[in-house]
């Protein structure tokens, strides 16, 4: 069944009360927040516009109440259709002052002289303003500091609600039907560049709302890499097909891949699959409360790099929702223990003997036992166009 659209105001109460109980236990005033999913979490206010870096945008949540919208004055509609009532506008673009004295003023109302005003300041995250508005902000703000904050945001978005979970597998659920219908449009013949665009109409036309993310990659018995834009050039008999998509329903991310074998595959590449899958098990069986994330790392990379300390794409998997990747990252350095509630990817890769590789990308969520995985994991055997 799909989820209803949005979330329900008690959500967004929950959480903001959540960064309050935090910020109170590390002495910070307000939180000022300028991403679109740190905007998003904590208001639900979700549009596309941010795709133009012209206007800042800001939310104030103070040590009490609800959060406070400074936004250009286009976004004052779609942000009353959230939860949010107290919203502040100004005409954007204002080459003079862009919104920064709206913004010093909301924040003097939220922290006292000498009072501290936290930035997510993380891994993963940036602050979304021109750095001389920045430095007029912190000019303006007087006694008032900017600090960092303490990891607030990062560790209550590691941990999802029922409704996100939800979101995330129902996007899983359409890249999946995507997936499935890729012998429609892949083949001997076909350029790498048409079967981009194809798959790419292939999650929409089975319910994406989006597709800001495909990666992938061909080759004769693997690929060089997994980042490539693609090129114009047809696939072969020989090839390994791999397509890695991060679509978007309802503001959530998936965030897995699939390899097909153009043809019959090699023997190389059969192992190569059989040894990914393994790999993809054995980090699966070992995702349950109190395991770390070094655990994980270790546990897949005993399998498809045996001997070795790690792999050149730096790890093996990562967080997942809001956006693409999201705290904390599969690596061997990574403490971060495991909760209910945390959705990752598995994503374990290997080097082949022709100095090729082939990964391989699952989604699953941590419950009170046993993972259970988000995308469809079939092991059994690759996929053949």
């Amino acid at each position: 069944m799909t989820p209803p659209r949005g979330f329900k105001p008690a959500e967004f109460q929950r959480r903001v009360a959540a960064a309050q109980n935090l910020m109170a236990q590390n002495s910070i005033d307000a939180l000022l927040l300028t991403t679109e999913p740190d905007v998003r979490y904590f208001t639900g206010f979700l549009t596309r516009f941010w795709e133009s870096p012209t206007r800042p945008w800001f939310v104030v949540i103070p040590s009490n109440g609800a959060p406070i919208a400074v936004i250009p004055a286009i976004g004052a509609h779609l942000m009353a259709q959230t939860w949010i009532t107290d919203i502040r506008t100004w005409r954007a673009p204002d080459y003079d002052d862009d919104g920064i004295g709206l913004l010093v003023d909301t924040l003097a109302e939220c922290a006292p002289s000498g009072g501290r005003i936290a930035l997510p300041d993380q891994m993963e995250t940036h602050v979304r303003m021109p750095l001389a508005a920045l430095k007029a902000l912190e000019q303006r703000l007087l006694d008032r500091v900017l600090v960092g904050d303490s990891a607030v945001v990062r560790n209550l978005r590691m941990v999802k609600s029922d409704a996100e979970i939800a979101k995330i597998e129902t996007a899983c659920r359409i890249a999946e039907r995507a997936f499935d219908r890729v012998h429609e449009i892949a083949k001997t013949g076909v350029p790498l560049s048409e079967v981009f665009r194809e798959f790419q109409a292939l999650c929409l036309h089975e319910g994406a709302d989006w597709v800001p993310y495909l990666a992938g990659a061909a080759g004769q018995g693997g690929y060089g890499d997994v980042i490539s834009p693609a090129s114009d050039t047809p696939l072969a008999d020989g090839d390994v097909l791999m397509l890695d998509t991060g679509m978007v329903w309802d503001g959530y991310f998936c965030d897995f891949d699939r390899n097909f074998a153009v043809g019959a595959p090699n023997a190389d590449v059969r192992n190569a699959h059989d040894r990914l899958m393994e790999a993809i098990q054995a980090g699966a069986s070992l995702a349950r409360p109190g395991t770390t994330m070094a655990d994980l790392f270790h546990a897949m990379n005993d399998v498809v790099n045996p001997g070795k300390a790690g792999s050149d794409a730096g790890r093996l998997g990562h967080g997942l929702g809001m956006q693409l990747t999201e705290w904390p990252s599969i690596i061997a350095a990574d403490e971060t223990v495991l909760v209910p509630g945390m959705v990752l990817t598995l994503e374990p890769g290997i080097v082949m003997r022709n100095d090729k590789m082939m990964v391989h990308e699952e989604n699953i969520v941590i419950t009170d036992g046993a993972a259970r995985f988000l995308s469809d994991f079939r092991p059994n055997q690759m996929r053949v166009l």
